[in-house]
C-alpha cells in the first residue's frame, strides 16, 4: 500500500493506492494545527508500507515527513529529494519548475499521450505544456479562483468577501452574482482562449486535462478541456513511485 501525498498551499491530498488502483482520498487543510492524528489513522487503516510526498510548501513537508517517520519506521520518500520525476525538463532553470508540475506532467504522458496541456485550478492556476516528444515545454501561472475573489474583497472599500461557488447567472443581477460570474465566466474564458493559443504552437492535437482543487466549479464552463481528472497528480505520484521505487 502507498500513500501518496501532494502538499498544495490550501490542501494537503492524500491517496491510498494499491498497485495503479487508488483506493481512498482525503484532504486535510495544509494550515492544519495538527496533522499526526489524521495521519496516523489513514497509516493504520490501510496497512500503508511506503509514502511519496509531492510539495510546493516546505514548511508543510517538514512537518509531514516528522510525523510519518515514526508511523512508518522509516523516512517518506520526496519528489525532488529523493526520486527525480522522470520527465526532459527544457524549463530555462528546471529547479525553478514546481515538482507538483511536472508529476502532472509525467501523469498527462502516461495516462493519456503527448502532446498535452495539463490544466490545475488550485490556490494558483497553472498551465502545463507537453510537446509531442514527451518533453516538459514550461507553461503559465495565473492568480487561482478563491484569490482572486478575495482580491475583490481585500482592495477594494465596498466589495463584500465571498465564497466561491457557481454564479447564478452569467449577468450578474446583485453585487455578490456579479463577482461570482466575473470570476467563473472570466477564468473560463481567459482558460478557453488560452488552450487555443497553447495548441497553435504545439499542434492542435493536444489534449487538455483538467485537474486541481476547483475543476469540479469550472469545469461545466471551459469549452476546450477535453478530460477531467481530479486526482491526476496523485495518479502521477503512484506512477512514479511504481516506475522508480518498485521496478528498481
Amino acid at each position: 500500500m502507498l500513500l501518496a501525498i501532494d502538499i498544495g498551499n490550501t490542501n494537503i491530498a492524500l491517496g491510498v493506492f494499491k498497485g495503479n488502483r487508488l483506493l481512498k482520498r482525503y484532504a486535510i487543510p495544509t494550515k492544519a494545527k495538527n496533522y499526526a492524528r489524521p495521519l496516523k489513522k489513514i497509516i493504520s487503516r490501510h496497512k500503508i508500507k511506503d509514502t511519496l510526498i509531492c510539495s510546493v510548501v516546505p514548511g508543510a513537508t517538514a512537518f509531514i515527513a516528522k510525523e510519518l517517520k515514526p508511523l512508518l519506521g522509516k523516512r517518506p520518500l520526496i519528489i525532488g529529494k529523493d526520486i527525480k520525476v522522470p520527465v526532459k525538463n527544457l524549463y530555462r532553470k528546471p529547479r525553478q519548475v514546481g515538482q507538483d508540475r511536472l508529476v502532472n506532467a509525467y501523469a498527462g504522458i502516461k495516462l493519456y499521450k503527448a502532446p498535452l496541456v495539463a490544466v490545475d485550478f488550485g490556490t494558483a492556476i497553472t498551465f502545463d505544456i507537453v510537446s509531442r516528444d514527451g518533453e516538459y515545454l514550461g507553461g503559465l501561472i495565473i492568480p487561482g479562483l478563491g484569490i482572486s475573489l478575495d482580491a475583490l474583497s481585500s482592495h477594494t472599500a465596498l466589495l463584500p468577501r465571498i465564497k466561491l461557488r457557481a454564479p447564478k447567472e452569467f449577468i450578474g443581477k446583485d453585487t455578490k452574482n456579479s463577482m461570482l460570474s466575473g470570476i467563473i465566466y472570466g477564468f473560463s474564458a481567459l482558460t478557453d482562449d488560452l488552450v487555443q493559443r497553447i495548441k497553435n504552437k504545439i499542434g492542435k492535437e493536444a489534449k487538455v486535462i483538467g485537474t486541481g482543487g476547483n475543476i469540479d466549479l469550472i469545469k461545466t464552463y471551459c469549452k476546450r478541456i477535453d478530460k477531467v481528472d481530479p486526482d491526476m497528480t496523485l495518479k502521477g505520484l503512484s506512477l512514479i513511485y511504481r516506475e522508480e521505487v518498485c521496478q528498481k
